[in-house]
């Protein structure tokens, strides 16, 4: 797809230079930008499904979505700035162009046919310095889309084969809705001279988001259209080229078409809301196959591989959100069967050719897994402390496997390793190479796979920040550095000499599939690459000087000073350049002797803005065109050039010559430089593979093997890894089978040499041993070690070393059962198991053989989700004396639930496993205490908050023992009788009620304490009794059993003064004793004090100043404030755990530091407002 956008920013030094403008569009696979204002047109071309653009198949990728060799480029479209150059020319004859050009020519004709004067024969001009030879003659022809001068995207497709037909969708695309507004679709019968505009549906505005082509018949074609509101959904297909269409509605939206790659009329559908269907007969009938598919990951049957052609490979999603591989028949989906041995990563399924790549993370670790030709998925086996963060695969051709792993060391950089042919067991063969990280996490690793000859790859490898480029030609074995040209574009020595200097090129992909990358490579023209670079000791970002070769890279010319982009026609024999700029041209040069001369042509009059190139596919006739525009505002222009005048006859057996690359052992033939014919559809490039003698550069380390220096020049050697014992049989040797031991060497795939010097030495086969068990694992599935009573749990047992055929397993689950099983490890079966009541249950695996023996074992908590916490404490204590704090759980799960205590302001918490501490308050204050549960995946929170004060006063009480039967130990029941027993002791004695705080304490036997807190300082306050007075006036109407509360129907509870020297002595028959005992005791004191009192009377100076004294202090003495007594408060937690405090031996404690007021010691307490005392006892 093609995107219009304002120019790129000049090329400068740095790697700034090299990023995109700002508001610049990514690539449309990656995310389109909100279109800046004023509505600039922004040119992207988007290739067709089969299309035209010459651009590589992306490689399979795990792990996150990447792309290998993709670098964001600026677009190259956009509006010229005035100034020199080509930019002031905007018409007129290309400045220092020789020779003959077009005429100046009048603007675009109005009713979208050609513009007048566009379609004519043209003489291009050699350059200056050309050989002498006949000048090529050419054909421009201009065509301008009418009325599409707001679209600013577009999709091109030639149909190729021998076809003259040409498609051009046009498109406006609003980036901030995300959907296509408007669209065009024009057609071409003549190679792009002239087009029509076509009307699908007649007095109906139809909008086409994209097209697909069918690659086994690209005159079947797909297009799949949407109305704005997004309600509609249509397809129209047409079976000739697009000359007509049959709408079809569909009842979903198309997020992507896939053709079979076999059977023309069998299309897969994947929607925008993750469903996938299929068709059998070119969308006419569609059946839904699975739900929950994840784009992009949707592969058919590789034909030769998979036994049946109508299988689809997927990643799909079940109902629990684990991503698994499913196989699914298109005529039969129900049948779905998930080979894989797990879940999945969730976007790192692969099929590509032999191979089924996926990644699965367990334990915290990633592992990557691979199926040879459908096999069984076993473990890729990278060197042991690989130790992968990332995986791309980069090649799969020739039964071997080319990936890329970046390792737990490197940040910037990737490994290159090669696999044997299963995929298995890999090796490395070249390390650092540079790799960045773009949008959406997508990895560009700099690697490019140089096309038309296997095996052959450039890299770019970074050592100290210092980048440099390599190629090998037998896919990794060796590398070697780019040889230098000696000579430079004007025939100046280069004085560029090895080891110090060599030839460097960015391995760069452009966003625009309508243009070449940084270097250019094609299947139909083996040999030939060309690309930007610079030479010295390192590539240079800002240095894009253009270089050919014509030999696989044995050696390199420089054609050019600047970056341009690159087409190849007729199997390289046409090599088409235009300058990479962001200013409008109207020139391109032209090669076809391999870029030995080059020859410039104006293919259009008026300076465009070209924004892609393309030819039909397979690079295998002599026309392009070039598409472009002139302004932001402008209507899309479209240029045909045609070459086949200058080449009238197609090539015969003497028009070819022979040329060998030794190094591969091939020989390929191309055209002689002074035929002037066409190569045409049927030309093969390749003669002959010749099998030479073998040689030690034919062999490659084996797996577990490294290569090291030799005492011989030129010359390495394998050697085993530490970690690594050659003599050890594999992991699936089996007893009664044989294996050969690796003496380190193995040939490189793709080599068919014989004879000559064998490294492998036919090692002698050996015969498997029987080996113990080793590395045994035991596993519930998912990964869970916390369960739920009455829950299916599925444990897995693996085994990673040993015979498994007559190993014996013994398997405890922990719960009394217990089995033997054989082959345990083999089937992969789980063993289903269910646990009924909550605990901790050990399970234990033993696998034996008369080998050895080895054991597993796995703690399974069975727990019960937690339901309700509440936190209780004992409300008052002392400064720096302990305090309890209890949390209240259910279930209670012991032994199971962690609990986690943040006692003030501190951020670390303290850790039980029992449900209560045990703390200290240093200061006086308000302190929050929180607690939190933690059990299995359950977790639940309670708070409070405590004050603490300095004096307060606490009475003993206890309860008829008819409460005991009544007490359901809950802490909304003992919060109602705490709250009673306050309210009726406020009104007997009249001192206020949020000055009484009662609590019940949990458990039996049912027992009270009540807490007499001091009034606020306030001078104006009339106090209606002292300290001494309260006390006595409380203990007095207890004692006189005046407080009582009924229970229930005929059952009224009596509270009484706790003796906290009897212990839990309760009220009963004995009750008039202890009456006595206390209304004696009351009345000594009221005696002591009427002396006192008449005492005092007799020395009025003295009795005046202890009465204002005891006045003014009992005044000062009062409850530090709420909002004081946050930041003053402070603790001293302790390690001790244990029951809560034991009761005092007095009702009244004394002051620390010996207070004269007998009755008031320090302490806690909850809260002194009734919402308060809720908050904290309703838990």
């Amino acid at each position: 797809m093609a995107h219009r956008g304002p120019p790129r920013a000049p090329k400068g030094p740095g790697t700034a230079a090299r990023a995109p403008n700002p508001g610049a569009p990514l690539p449309p696979r990656w995310r389109p930008l909100p279109l800046p204002p004023p509505p600039l047109l922004v040119l992207v071309l988007l290739l067709a499904a089969c299309g035209a653009a010459g651009r590589s198949p992306e490689p399979g990728l795990l792990g996150p979505r990447a792309r290998v060799l993709r670098v964001a480029r600026s677009p190259h479209a956009g509006r010229a700035e005035p100034g020199g150059g080509e930019d002031r020319r905007a018409r007129g004859t290309e400045p220092g162009t020789p020779g003959l050009g077009p005429d100046p020519a009048p603007g675009p004709a109005e009713d979208g046919a050609p513009a007048a004067g566009r379609g004519r024969w043209a003489r291009a001009a050699p350059a200056a310095g050309a050989a002498s030879r006949a000048q090529v003659s050419l054909i421009s022809t201009s065509f301008v889309l009418k009325g599409d001068a707001t679209h600013n995207q577009a999709m091109v497709h030639w149909a190729g084969e021998d076809s003259s037909v040409i498609l051009i969708l046009t498109k406006y695309y609003h980036a901030d809705m995300g959907k296509v507004l408007e669209s065009s679709l024009w057609r071409s019968s003549d190679f792009g001279t002239t087009y029509t505009k076509l009307t699908l549906q007649p007095g109906v505005t139809t909008i086409i988001d994209s097209f697909y082509i069918c690659p086994t018949n690209k005159r079947k074609i797909i297009l799949a259209s949407s109305s704005l509101s997004d309600r509609e959904q249509s397809l129209f297909v047409s079976t000739d080229e697009g000359a007509s269409f049959q709408q079809q509605q569909v009842p979903f939206s198309v997020e992507t078409l896939i053709f079979h790659p076999k059977e023309e009329d069998k299309v897969l559908a994947y929607t925008r809301d993750g469903k996938l269907l299929v068709s059998w007969d070119l969308g006419k009938k569609w059946t839904p196959l699975r739900e929950r598919v994840t784009k992009d990951h949707v592969f058919w049957a590789v034909s030769g591989v998979d036994a049946d052609p109508d299988l689809v490979h997927m990643e799909a999603q079940d109902l629990s959100g684990d991503v698994w591989y499913v196989t699914c028949h298109i005529h039969n989906c129900s049948e779905q069967m998930p080979p894989a041995a797990g879940p999945l990563a969730p976007g790192s399924l692969t099929v590509q050719d032999d191979y089924v790549f996926f990644k699965a993370t367990s334990m915290n670790r990633t592992k990557y897994y691979v199926s040879y030709r459908r096999n069984e998925f076993v473990l890729m086996k990278l060197p042991k402390y690989a130790l992968p963060k990332d995986l791309q695969i980069i090649s799969t051709d020739e039964s071997q496997v080319f990936v890329a792993v970046q390792e737990w060391y490197q940040t910037d950089t990737y490994n290159l390793y090669q696999s044997d042919p299963r995929g298995v067991h890999y090796v490395l063969v070249l390390e650092d190479v540079r790799s960045s990280r773009q949008a959406e996490d997508s990895v560009l690793v700099d690697i490019l796979e140089v096309r038309g000859v296997k095996g052959v790859f450039l890299a770019n490898q970074n050592i100290g920040g210092k980048v440099r480029t390599l190629i090998t030609y037998n896919k990794g074995r060796d590398w070697h550095l780019l040889p230098p040209p000696s000579t430079d574009l004007n025939g100046r020595p280069t004085h560029c000499e090895p080891p110090d200097c060599h030839l460097h090129l960015h391995l760069r992909w452009a966003d625009n599939p309508y243009v070449s990358g940084t270097v250019h490579t094609k299947d139909t023209a083996p040999g030939l690459i060309m690309g930007a670079g610079n030479l010295g000791s390192q590539l240079v970002e800002y240095k894009e000087e253009m270089y050919i070769t014509a030999d696989c890279g044995h050696s390199w010319r420089q054609v050019f000073e600047e970056e341009h982009h690159i087409l190849y026609l007729d199997h390289g024999g046409v090599i088409v350049a235009v300058k990479d700029t962001s200013i409008p041209l109207k020139i391109l040069k032209f090669s076809v002797d391999e870029g030995l001369t080059w020859n410039t042509h104006n293919f259009t009059s008026t300076s465009v803005f070209v924004d892609g190139l393309l030819s039909e596919p397979g690079d295998e006739t002599l026309v392009m065109t070039v598409f472009g525009h002139i302004s932001f505002r402008s209507d899309w222009e479209l240029v045909k050039v045609d070459f086949r005048p200058s080449f009238p006859r197609p090539c015969g057996r003497d028009d070819y010559s022979a040329w060998d690359l030794t190094n591969l052992q091939r020989s390929f033939r191309k055209r002689k430089s002074g035929a002037w014919c066409m190569q045409g559809q049927s030309y093969t490039s390749a003669l002959t593979s010749r099998v030479c003698t073998c040689r030690a550069s034919d062999f490659l380390c084996d797996y577990g093997f490294s290569r090291v220096p030799s005492t011989q020049p030129n010359a390495s050697r394998c050697s085993a890894n530490f970690w690594f014992n050659p003599l050890s049989p594999p992991e699936d040797c089996a007893l009664g089978q044989t294996y050969t031991s690796s003496l380190g060497y193995r040939k490189v795939v793709s080599n068919m040499c014989e004879g000559g010097v064998d490294l492998q030495q036919s090692p002698v086969q050996l015969q498997c041993p029987l080996t113990p068990p080793r590395g045994l694992q035991v596993s519930l599935r998912g990964e869970a070690v916390a369960v739920r009573p009455g829950v299916d749990v599925f444990f897995v047992v693996q085994q990673e070393q040993g015979d498994a055929l007559t190993t014996k397993y013994q398997v405890d689950l922990g719960d009394g059962f217990k089995a033997m099983y054989v082959n345990l490890t083999l089937t992969g079966e789980p063993i289903r198991h269910r646990y009924e009541s909550p605990g901790v249950y050990r399970v234990s695996v033993r696998a034996e053989n008369s080998a050895g023996q080895d054991e597993a074992v796995l703690f399974v908590q069975v727990t019960s989700p937690l339901q309700a916490l509440s936190l209780e404490v004992v409300p008052v204590v002392g400064v720096h004396e302990e305090v309890t704090l209890t949390a209240l759980l259910l279930p209670l799960n012991p032994n199971l639930t962690v609990f986690y205590w943040w006692i003030g302001h501190s951020l670390q918490p303290l850790l039980s496993l029992d449900n209560s501490v045990t703390t200290q308050f240093a200061t006086p204050g308000d302190v929050r205490v929180t607690v939190q549960a933690a059990c299995g995946g359950s977790v639940l929170q309670a708070s409070r908050v405590i004050r603490v004060l300095d004096q307060f006063q606490r009475v003993p009480l206890q309860f008829s023992k008819d409460l005991d039967a009544y007490n359901p130990n809950t802490p909304e029941w003992r919060e109602d009788v705490g709250l009673v027993v306050a309210r009726l002791l406020a009104k007997e004695t009249g001192i206020p009620q949020e000055l009484l705080v009662a609590v019940v304490k949990p458990g039996l036997p049912t027992l009270a304490d009540l807490y007499v807190l001091l009034p606020p300082a306030r001078p104006t306050r009339k106090r209606s009794l002292t300290g001494d007075k309260r006390l006595a006036a409380l203990q007095q109407v207890v004692a006189a059993q005046k407080i009582s509360f009924l229970l229930r129907a005929g059952l009224r509870i009596l509270v009484a003064l706790r003796d906290t020297d009897a212990g839990a002595q309760r009220l009963g028959g004995g009750g008039g004793y202890w009456a006595a005992v206390v209304l004696f005791v009351a009345g000594l004191f009221a005696t002591a004090a009427f002396v006192l009192y008449k005492f005092k009377r007799k020395r009025p100076g003295r009795t005046v100043y202890a009465q204002m004294h005891n006045e003014k202090e009992q005044e000062m003495t009062s409850p530090v404030s709420h909002g004081e007594d946050a930041h003053g408060a402070g603790q001293v937690p302790s390690a001790r755990r244990g029951p809560g405090l034991s009761p005092s031996r007095t009702p009244l404690l004394p002051l620390p530091g010996g207070s004269p007021h007998a009755g008031n010691h320090s302490g806690v307490v909850l809260s002194i407002n009734p919402h308060e005392r809720r908050s904290y006892l309703v838990s």
